[in-house]
């Protein structure tokens, strides 16, 4: 299982358009071809923030401009999770007819299940879509599962900006389905920016606002796949602590004693290395399989990254 950064799509001062984020996906996907080599099947997972973000602002746009009916979070995420997966899709095969390989590349929309009592629906801390000047006026009308919206003012002074909630994910749908395409030496792309979030109710599911942290689900989607290796793709070669600061050291491996500890001391950023981390931990403790966290252009390199260990 690979999970892609947010850097695998765009990067820093680009704009992000099309040509932009499909060479850079490329890019990524070429990194792939060395895990290939070695006779991995693969399944890649993804990340879609800047990609909803601008799809929220575009259905804002349109609905207050032209009348048009604005879209629900969970339906922007399958929006963002069809045009992303088409772009990984698209570069991979480039690179894999490069490669002489003739392996298939699947794509599916997928949902991911979340307790609709998960504690983080009464703290949304997640800010998506654009910011405000102050809170609109509509903001009491919408929200997950009956609740109000809630906005919060950015600290930088950007103004108010909508917070919705990051709920654990705890079922990902067709899981069978995709570990099958995989084990058929298909490369599979899933989950999403997280997978797009839905509860359970009488009929079936549907669909609520909140955003699914992506190395998360891309582990547990690991793990309900029997993955021998999880790697999680960022944009630096290793984890380190006291980044930025006195006494920076990368870390060529950590137990997950070590990596809770860290985690503890605040050394790994919230919205940045502690989630990966935390995938990680989860990955290895129900598996006792390798997670790898590292930049693309190191994989397929045995010393590359920062392993974390039983």
């Amino acid at each position: 299982m690979v999970a892609f950064g947010g850097n695998a799509l765009l990067r820093a001062g680009q704009k992000g358009t099309y040509e932009q984020q499909l060479e850079n996906v490329e890019r990524t996907c070429a990194s792939l071809v060395r895990l290939i080599g070695q006779g991995y099947d693969i399944v890649i997972g993804h990340g879609n923030g800047p990609q909803v973000g601008n799809a929220l602002l575009r259905h804002e746009a349109g609905a207050r401009q032209f009348g048009l009916e604005s879209m629900p979070m969970d339906f922007c995420g399958a929006e963002t999770q069809g045009s992303i997966a088409y772009m990984i899709e698209t570069g991979m095969e480039r690179v894999l007819r490069r490669a002489g390989s003739d392996r298939k590349v699947v794509s599916l929309v997928t949902r991911v299940e979340v307790d609709k009592d998960d504690p983080m629906f009464l703290n949304p801390t997640k800010p998506v879509g654009p910011y405000y000047k102050e809170i609109p006026v509509q903001a009491g009308n919408d929200g997950a599962n009956g609740r109000p919206a809630i906005y919060r003012e950015d600290p930088a002074g950007r103004g108010w900006r909508k917070v919705v909630a990051s709920p654990k994910p705890i079922r990902i749908n067709n899981i069978e389905l995709v570990e099958r395409l995989a084990r058929e030496g298909n490369i599979v792309v899933t989950v999403g920016g997280g997978g797009i979030p839905v509860v359970k109710d009488g009929d079936g599911f549907h669909g609520v606002e909140a955003v699914i942290d992506k190395d998360l689900a891309s582990a547990l989607a690991a793990v309900k796949m029997r993955a021998d290796e999880l790697y999680i793709l960022t944009d630096v070669p290793k984890v380190y602590i006291n980044f930025h600061k006195e006494g920076e050291r990368a870390l060529d491996s950590m137990t997950i004693a070590q990596a809770r500890e860290y985690l503890a001391q605040g050394q790994f950023a919230e919205g940045s290395m502690a989630p990966k981390v935390r995938a990680g931990i989860m990955f290895v403790e129900q598996t006792g399989g390798k997670c790898i966290i590292t930049e693309a252009g190191s994989l397929g390199n045995s010393a590359a990254g920062t392993e974390i260990i039983p």
